[in-house]
């Protein structure tokens, strides 16, 4: 079983065995550490995190380690919980994996795709190219998955959102620096265009250069800073 069907299986295992608690703490938790809230290094203490969330130790015990899976939380026997660093080797390595996950996707997703899912996507890109970029995370993320949604595959698809919320953490870091709307929104315009003939070849290559350009624009923005 890989690393990411580990991930996977545990989420299911806990989130049953523990409820709605868990999945809030994971939630708000990841949330603050993707914003920025949390920020890196910062120690998360069970005892505080137990008060504020108005829980017993167990589930945010299990929340931890289920952020932990996801590469937001480190666990030290010694030293307890902390935010995970930023690294530009998590970066590659994210861009990396969303090169090979995303593009099966859309390789399984586009003989199904209608032109009613690809006009949805269009109306989302026409958001990113208004909205502020304080949602240019949400909205990419749901740009992306409008496409890949009729391969129908629940588990690479939820591998892709953790992928995807991974990388959002670093966004929202180095979106103040980055110069690259113009060239995201052409490139996401190519895509589409892409998809509208059913060229495969052509609407892979389009989303490869996409997201190997975007993980280079933020490994740059991370290194000057």
């Amino acid at each position: 079983m890989s690393n990411v069907e580990k991930v996977t299986e545990m989420h299911g295992r806990v989130l049953r065995r523990r409820g709605g608690t868990v999945a809030d703490i994971v939630s708000g938790l990841r949330h603050e550490i993707i914003s920025g809230r949390l920020s890196p290094g910062s120690p998360l203490r069970q005892e505080h995190l137990a008060e504020r969330f108005k829980a017993s130790r167990m589930p945010v015990r299990d929340a931890l380690r289920l952020l932990e899976g996801e590469g937001f939380v480190q666990l030290d026997p010694s030293r307890g919980a902390r935010v995970t660093p930023i690294s530009v080797d998590d970066v590659q390595e994210i861009f990396e994996m969303r090169v090979a996950a995303e593009s099966l996707a859309l390789r399984i997703a586009l003989p199904e795709l209608s032109n009613s899912q690809i006009d949805r996507a269009a109306a989302v890109q026409d958001r990113i190219e208004r909205a502020p970029a304080s949602e240019y995370g949400m909205l990419n993320a749901a740009f992306h998955k409008t496409l890949y949604a009729p391969a129908a595959r629940p588990r690479l698809l939820s591998h892709i959102d953790m992928l995807g919320q991974a990388a959002n953490r670093y966004l929202s870091m180095t979106i103040a620096t980055l110069d690259y709307a113009s060239r995201s929104n052409a490139e996401h315009h190519d895509l589409l265009l892409a998809c509208r003939k059913r060229d495969e070849d052509s609407a892979v290559s389009c989303l490869v250069m996409h997201i190997e350009t975007a993980g280079k624009a933020m490994v740059s923005s991370l290194e000057a800073s």
